[in-house]
């Protein structure tokens, strides 16, 4: 890729510091539930959602958006590759100048569509980001707009294109079922699998799916994805679905995103697992009845830690002004009002990288979800407490402030210390030490939302230092 060097160059120069990829390539850990680079340091997936950012943001905008990223700590940005075909940028470039005739794409102009790809992806990597690239929306393979020959054509273009670069992670399908066009699908994954070698590679399912349920045994697919959606409870399809699909929840369960990893890892074989699409801020309960409530920075915390603490490998936030970098004028696509630089301030957007904090904090590849340390009967919705622990250390996510009744056996040490955790802005206050055997832990919300994490460890470590 030409201009990458000079950018990575000049981020060097203006600060000494360590990318990602310099720990080697991404890949799946030998438990087969999380990632690590190729020297075995853990990466954890902080994702944000920038749908439509190749075709609505100009050079300017799309630094200034990589930039806010960055400082929020997120380190994937997932993208429409294109929304159309052809889509256009906003150079009003086409992506499809010849259908699918990719020997025509490179214009003089460096505002092509394709070569404005290239500066985001160069952009992107000068500072530390992986683009999480969805080849092409599920909709316009639905409707007929991509075959076999032309999925063979377009996987070899992007494969040839980008397999040199550090920081893609390759993301077929795009909010549609697995098997609706699967010959596509499947097509363009391998076609680019030949072609590539280095990059991870998932599938981004329809809403309450998992990409599990169609391609577990797949070869090419790396790690799973569900999306989780944009339902509250009480808002379920049924058992009939859309199009006459079955919902994968029971229903009152619309919310419960924890439960889908759990689905996933009853496959075999054991692959990682993310929410690629949970709730986003901003959007309204169920999408298209904008009169409904909105969900908000507690709603996208606690789909964060409930599917993280059930065992996801990251976790991927949204906005609904961000994702389609609504202009501000009008009203958008779901009900979108607020210009996309000012939803960038948004308390969610800049509340994930606590959670990144968290985890990192503590051995990270010995963690398994347990919820067995639970010593009292679990809630349901809201009242749900998830738990994840290490060989000497418990993680409890508490949403509603509900007592929290702790087997502290179920973890190395004859003394145990706690400490509550805060998901808002990632301080800590130390309850006290403790003896083994079960203990009880109770807080008194300070505000309405007012959510939690237990944090216990034995005595004798000090992991929470790096959390000081």
């Amino acid at each position: 890729m030409t201009g990458i060097l000079a950018v990575l160059l000049m981020t060097a120069c203006a600060k000494k510091s360590e990318l990602p990829w310099d720990n080697g390539r991404l890949q799946v850990d030998p438990s087969g539930c999380y990632l690590q680079f190729e020297n075995g340091k853990p990466f954890f997936w902080q994702g944000e959602t920038g749908w439509l950012l190749p075709e609505r943001l100009d050079r300017e905008d799309a630094e200034y958006y990589l930039e806010a990223c960055r400082v929020a700590g997120f380190n994937v940005v997932q993208v429409q590759t294109i929304n159309g075909v052809p889509a256009r940028n906003v150079y009003r470039q086409l992506s499809h100048p010849a259908g699918y005739d990719f020997t025509q794409v490179n214009r003089d102009s460096s505002y092509g569509y394709w070569d404005h790809m290239d500066y985001i992806i160069e952009t992107a990597a000068s500072k530390g980001i992986y683009i999480g690239m969805v080849c092409i929306w599920g909709g316009l393979v639905k409707s007929g707009r991509m075959n076999v020959e032309q999925a063979k054509a377009y996987g070899t273009f992007l494969a040839e294109r980008y397999k040199d670069d550090p920081n893609i992670v390759w993301i077929i399908g795009g909010d549609i079922y697995g098997d609706v066009q699967t010959e596509v699908w499947e097509t363009l994954a391998r076609t680019i699998k030949s072609i590539d070698h280095h990059h991870l590679m998932t599938f981004h399912p329809f809403g309450r799916t998992l990409s599990a349920i169609w391609f577990n045994d797949a070869e090419w697919l790396d790690f799973n994805m569900f999306q989780s959606g944009h339902r509250n409870y009480g808002q379920s399809m049924g058992m009939g679905g859309r199009n006459g699909r079955r919902e994968l929840l029971p229903d009152s369960c619309e919310e419960d995103n924890w439960r889908y990893v759990d689905m996933a890892r009853s496959y075999q074989p054991l692959k990682p697992v993310v929410d690629g699409e949970p709730s986003y801020e901003g959007i309204p309960y169920g999408l298209h009845d904008y009169s409904l409530p909105r969900w908000k920075d507690y709603d996208v915390r606690r789909y964060a830690y409930w599917s993280v603490f059930a065992g996801s490998f990251g976790h991927t936030y949204g906005n609904n002004s961000i994702m389609q970098m609504h202009s501000g004028s009008g009203i958008g696509a779901y009900g979108a009002t607020e210009y996309w630089k000012d939803a960038l301030k948004n308390p969610g957007f800049s509340q994930m990288q606590y959670l990144k904090k968290l985890i990192m904090a503590f051995p990270y590849f010995e963690r398994v979800p347990d919820q067995s340390v639970l010593a009292a009967e679990n809630g349901t919705h809201y009242q749900h407490l998830q738990a994840t622990r290490g060989k000497d250390y418990i993680l409890v996510y508490d949403y509603a402030a509900v007592p929290i009744c702790l087997d502290l056996t179920k973890i190395s040490g004859e003394k145990k210390s706690a400490w509550w955790y805060s998901p808002v802005d990632g301080s800590l206050s130390f309850i006290g030490e403790f003896d083994n055997g079960v203990q009880t832990f109770s807080y008194e919300p300070a505000a309405e939302h007012d959510d939690r994490v237990l944090v216990v460890a034995d005595a004798a470590t000090n992991y929470t230092d790096a959390l000081k």
